[in-house]
């Protein structure tokens, strides 16, 4: 019987299912997404995020203990160095589930399995920063089209400017 055992076993044996956990691991740490089935990416988040939560301290005693688990050094290194600074001010939620359908050949429930931080077009905090930038009142193809209407005639001395002033104002008195 079952009884209290919360975790899935995948249909596998402990020692191919460590395994395969810990390469999983190690393909996300190094590619930052990667795609699986839905049973497994949610084994792999249960299997992943203590272990990102261990590299956001850099200590010997944790890169041994983040080793054990993965056996890559690379993995290791690559956790330490790119992926730790990264989500050094995150809580936890370092992984995103997005199910993806069915696989042709078993219609087995997809899913693309990613690094949070590691996503620019669907990172919230990104989207923010981008739209503090800029004023929502016009279209940015006619700003462009005053940006560069105006720049010419910041660099004209100020007697063409005012002939230019007097030419616009006779113009309007034609209209």
């Amino acid at each position: 019987m079952r009884h209290g055992k919360k975790f899935n076993h995948l249909g596998r044996t402990s020692s191919h299912r460590s395994a395969m956990l810990s390469n999983m691991a190690c393909s996300l740490i190094e590619h930052k997404r990667i795609n699986t089935t839905v049973a497994k990416a949610k084994a792999l988040r249960v299997f992943v995020e203590p272990i990102l939560t261990k590299a956001k301290e850099d200590t010997t005693h944790n890169r041994r203990t983040v080793f054990s688990y993965l056996q890559s050094k690379e993995a290791v290194t690559e956790l330490f160095r790119t992926v730790a600074p990264k989500i050094a001010e995150r809580n936890g939620g370092y992984t995103r589930i997005i199910k993806t359908g069915f696989r042709p050949g078993d219609a087995a429930d997809t899913a693309m399995i990613e690094l949070v931080d590691f996503n620019d077009i669907y990172n919230p905090n990104a989207e923010e920063k981008k739209t503090t930038r800029r004023s929502r009142r016009g279209s940015s193809a006619a700003k462009a089209e005053t940006v560069t209407a105006e720049a010419p005639a910041k660099e004209e001395t100020k007697s063409e400017e005012t002939t230019g002033e007097a030419a616009e104002s006779s113009d309007h008195k034609t209209d």
